[in-house]
């Protein structure tokens, strides 16, 4: 059985795909739709997310919408190579808040030949590059940025407003915290 699985995965093709974009875009119900596909096809998936992140749930991703899928929470990036063995497919929720080892763990994981799916915010709440992402972003073989629309005119919004003055890098909240805008409405406020 071990052979033939190891066969298996040394012949399937691995590769990185980064969903991208701002609070409340869809990042984590784009990664969930895609997780859940190949669970149908009869892929073993294995989904991660960072510990840090209990919002709604401490073992599983769940999207603003309630979707969610069991996942392991982990304290590091290094956890996630350790926890993969024998799987075809790897989900990252919340990438953002992993340390910068995660562009290396999925690089190694899609040369083994993993599906790796990555999800998490791209900038800060400064608008700043957040974490690992630039770096995910730039080894990625594909790219979707998702858009949630501006609270203030309704535009497609790419940036996470926070409405708290708190100025902690890593603050978990919703829709109390923050809030997406455009670029015109974004700059408005700095």
């Amino acid at each position: 059985m071990f052979l033939e699985n190891k066969a298996n995965r040394d012949s399937q093709r691995g590769w990185i795909e980064v969903i991208v974009g701002s609070m409340f875009s869809g990042k984590t119900e784009e990664l969930l739709r895609r997780l859940k596909r190949a669970e149908i096809a009869k892929q073993k998936v294995e989904i991660f997310k960072p510990m840090v992140d209990v919002r709604y749930s401490d073992t599983e991703v769940v999207s603003h919408d309630s979707n969610a899928i069991t996942s392991t929470p982990v304290e590091s990036s290094g956890n996630i190579l350790l926890l993969s063995s024998n799987v075809n497919v790897v989900g990252i929720d919340e990438a953002q808040f992993f340390d910068n080892g995660l562009v290396d763990v999925c690089e190694k994981l899609a040369n083994q030949g993993i599906r790796v799916i990555v999800a998490g915010l791209d900038m800060d709440f400064k608008g700043k590059p957040f974490g690992p992402m630039p770096n995910l972003l730039a080894t990625a073989e594909y790219v979707t940025k998702v858009h949630a629309i501006c609270m203030r005119c309704g535009d497609l919004a790419h940036f996470s407003h926070r409405l708290s003055e708190n100025e902690k890098l890593v603050l978990l909240g919703e829709k109390a915290e923050y809030e997406p805008l455009c670029r015109k409405c974004y700059a408005k406020l700095k």
